[in-house]
Formats: C-alpha cells, structure tokens, sequence
C-alpha cells in the first residue's frame, strides 16, 4: 500500500512514529533554531520514508504543528486584543502587527483598547 494514498493525519502519526528512536533525526530537530528549521528536518525525513508530506500539512497538523509552536515560543492558547483564542499561525499575528506599525495611515487613527485585566 502506497502511503501517499493515507490521510494527511495518519501519515502524520507514521512520521512520529518513525521518530521515535531515530536519534540522527531528533538531533537534528533539537539543533534547530526555530520552528522553520524543524519544518525543514521534518520534510526531508517524510520524504525519506515516503510519506509525502508537505511543509502546509506538517504546519497544521498535530502533534507537529504543536511542536513547532514550542519550538518558536508561541502561545498555542492566547487571550487579548485581535487574537483568536486558539491560534493557528503566530506569524500572522506578527505579520499584521508589523504591517500596522508600517503603515503612515495607521497612526493615531484608533483609540487606545481597554484591556480586561481580571476576572469577577
């Protein structure tokens, strides 16, 4: 059976699978900086087991995409202005926030938000 034709999800799980206990792999991981650098390992190692997985569904897939999100420090559960209780994809909360800073007609267009700072 060829494991191109599973779900995107049972690949994933064959892809930790195969993980476990592959230490060259898990060195690798561990040296990588950020959450690209492992996105990277993670693709070559599915396409070394023939999994074909690509870079979109390592990214939104468990328990791969938790780990990325550790690995860049993001909050996999974030309250407060703008951002989505559970959040799918840090970088485009930077990238909308950057794009904001940027823009000339942006400034001082809307007032301060008030934060919610306890509960009752």
């Amino acid at each position: 059976m060829d494991p191109r034709s599973l779900p995107v999800s049972r690949r994933v799980q064959l892809l930790v699978k195969a993980l476990n206990g592959a230490e060259r792999t898990n060195e690798a991981l561990a040296r990588c900086s950020d959450g690209d650098g492992m996105v990277m390992v993670l693709v070559d190692a599915s396409n070394k087991l023939g999994l074909g997985l690509s870079r979109e569904d390592l990214l939104k897939t468990p328990p791969i995409r938790d780990w990325i999100w550790w690995k860049n420090k993001e909050a996999l559960l974030t309250i407060g202005d703008e951002q989505p209780r559970y959040q799918q994809d840090g970088r485009q909360q930077r990238e909308r926030q950057r794009q904001q800073d940027e823009s000339p007609d942006s400034v001082g267009t809307d007032p301060p938000r008030k934060r919610f700072l306890g509960l009752f």
